[in-house]
């Protein structure tokens, strides 16, 4: 009986537990739908599970996300693409539901369930339900609709692609905002699929219908659109239709609309072609760079490298060039923050003489701008500029701003500097750097902030590799091991820290003499956290010195500290003496 009984039992606790008060317990058999299929069968999973997962009137959105998700990928558990049909119903019911993510989630299975079934099912199943859901009574079916016509239209027959055209020219005018919006969000991908000569009437004349919405919601995501529809049309079309609602979209009453245009008109440029953007988009995105509203400043500003490529850099000189004077003193820090991240990438647009008379000044003022962000965002991108003027000028213009950046008040900012000295090190070579920035390199180890301790100590490290040892050994290591005696403990275990990074540049000699006497006395130290840095550090050193130096020195040292009184120093001593052991047995 038990065997007969057997096959029924998943189902049994699928049903138990989907009706379980605990959402848990529903959620998991949710998830393990797949696993019950596979044991329940193809055709009892069709004619037992679908049914009930379609009469199944859950309220916990929770529950039904992960149901839309699970049937998503249910085709091969029903029988293959031949069958693909049975799983709409369960998810038509879900694309009715309040919740928008659930709502998406079961279009995004329709659209991937649509994709894999043959054309005649799509004729006879899916292109009736996404009609029934476009004439839906309550609007969260006509908003899902939107999202699956471009499913449905291509295996269409001609008098059903008319009908589909039709209803979807009603979606746009909907009363309801909410399926507008949809309808203005996929109108893209729906006009990729529909023919050229229907693409310029009926596709376009939706389209004007949504960029004449009194909602600016609507009006937002037609900009998206333009884009979209732009790289469908033929350049002289996107000129005649798309270019005029660009130009008045920048104009738009409403700093959203306006705002998605600064975001999207890199991309409505490329589609418009050169002449076009010349005439009509240079002056809207003038318009925009100098709009009142800051979050469209912001947006332009971002844009401004992009948009300078696609121009000459005559015109670009002419028109961008002040608006980017008056942003880098704009009144919020957020749109100087915004140029900041891409103004350097201006300079190889306009080639060094614009670069030195124009460009330099706004870095420098910006340099020295009080929001650290803005600072920060320079910094990072210095080496852009250096490309264009050289470092002769970059030293002599920008090296005294950037000396004064690294006592910055902002760690975050000193962080910057730090990581960026080793490029700046390579261009400026060793007679400039010991004269400017050498100091400021050993200034950094003994800093307040921990974060910036440990960037020093291997920026240290990648000077002494970018100089070569015997540089390092007049110009660093002295400094370095001096610091040694610091009285704050923390910035002792900084030099602990530099050292085994140093070690394996200078070589094993070096580390011998020079190095390795310093780590060992350090094991004299009262406090315990250095002494366990200094196992630590001796056990990176094994690897680089001879054999007789760990036996000479190292290992004496670390069975002195494997009997401290402190557990941590005879853990971290006796895993060092462990290694030393290792070393010995392999060679």
């Amino acid at each position: 009986m038990a065997m007969v009984d057997e096959p029924l039992y998943p189902i049994a606790v699928l049903i138990d537990e989907l009706k379980n008060e605990d959402i848990q317990l529903r959620l998991n058999s949710i998830r393990r739908l797949s696993t019950i299929a596979r044991a329940l069968g193809e055709e009892r999973t069709r004619k037992e599970l679908i049914p009930f997962l379609s009469e199944n009137n859950d309220d916990d959105d929770e529950v039904l996300l992960a149901m839309a998700e699970e049937l998503g990928v249910f085709v091969p558990y029903v029988g293959g693409f031949e069958h693909a049909n049975v799983l709409l119903p369960p998810l038509e019911t879900l694309c009715t539901v309040e919740e928008t993510c659930v709502r998406d989630k079961a279009v995004e299975s329709l659209c991937r369930i649509g994709a894999q079934m043959r054309e005649q099912d799509l004729v006879d199943s899916f292109i009736p339900l996404v009609k029934r859901l476009a004439a839906g009574e309550w609007f969260t079916a006509r908003v899902s609709s939107c999202g699956l016509f471009h499913i449905a239209y291509p295996s269409a027959p001609e008098a059903l692609k008319t009908e589909l055209r039709t209803i979807y020219s009603q979606l746009c005018q909907d009363d309801m905002p909410m399926v507008r919006r949809a309808a203005a969000t996929n109108l893209g991908k729906f006009a990729a699929t529909v023919e050229a000569a229907h693409m310029k009437t009926d596709i376009m004349s939706m389209f004007e219908d949504l960029t004449q919405d009194d909602q600016d919601s609507v009006r937002l995501l037609a900009v998206e659109g333009c884009a979209a529809l732009g790289k469908l049309l033929d350049p002289q079309d996107c000129v005649t239709h798309i270019l005029p609602v660009i130009v008045n979209f920048s104009q738009d009453k409403s700093w959203r609309v306006r705002y998605m245009v600064a975001n999207q008109l890199y991309e409505l440029c490329e589609a418009v072609g050169p002449e076009s953007t010349r005439t009509d988009l240079v002056p809207a995105y003038v318009r925009l760079l100098r709009d009142n509203e800051a979050e469209v400043r912001i947006a332009a500003a971002g844009k401004v490298t992009k948009f300078c490529r696609i121009l000459s850099p005559e015109l670009a000189i002419q028109h961008i060039l002040p608006c980017v004077k008056e942003l880098s003193s704009d009144s919020s820090q957020h749109v100087r923050s915004a140029l900041a991240s891409v103004i350097m990438g201006m300079a190889p647009v306009l080639g060094k003489d614009a670069t030195i008379e124009q460009l330099l000044p706004i870095f420098l003022s910006l340099l020295k701008d009080e929001f650290p962000d803005v600072r920060l965002n320079i910094i990072s991108k210095l080496d852009q500029v250096n490309q264009v003027i050289g470092i002769d000028l970059l030293s002599q213009s920008l090296l005294p701003a950037i000396v004064e950046l690294a006592e910055d008040r902002h760690w975050r900012v000193r962080l910057a500097i730090i990581e960026y000295i080793p490029l700046l090190a390579s261009q400026l070579g060793v007679g400039f750097f010991d004269d400017k920035l050498g100091a400021l390199c050993m200034q950094w180890l003994n800093d307040k902030v921990y974060s910036i301790r440990d960037a020093a100590a291997n920026n240290v490290k990648r000077l002494a590799e970018e100089f070569g040892s015997e540089w390092a050994m007049q110009h660093i290591i002295p400094q370095v091991l001096d610091m040694i005696s610091n009285p704050h403990y923390l910035y002792r275990m900084t030099i602990l820290h530099a050292i085994s990074l140093l070690a394996p540049v200078m070589g094993s000699e070096i580390t011998r003499s020079k190095l390795l006497p310093v780590v060992v006395t350090a094991s004299k130290d009262r406090v315990p956290n250095i002494k366990f840095n200094v196992a630590k550090v001796l056990q990176s050193l094994i690897p680089i010195v001879d054999q007789s130096v760990v036996e000479k020195m190292i290992r004496p040292c670390l069975v002195e500290l494997s009997e401290d009184p402190d557990v941590d120093v005879r853990f971290f001593a006796s895993q060092a003496l462990q290694a030393i052991d290792q070393v010995m047995m392999s060679s």
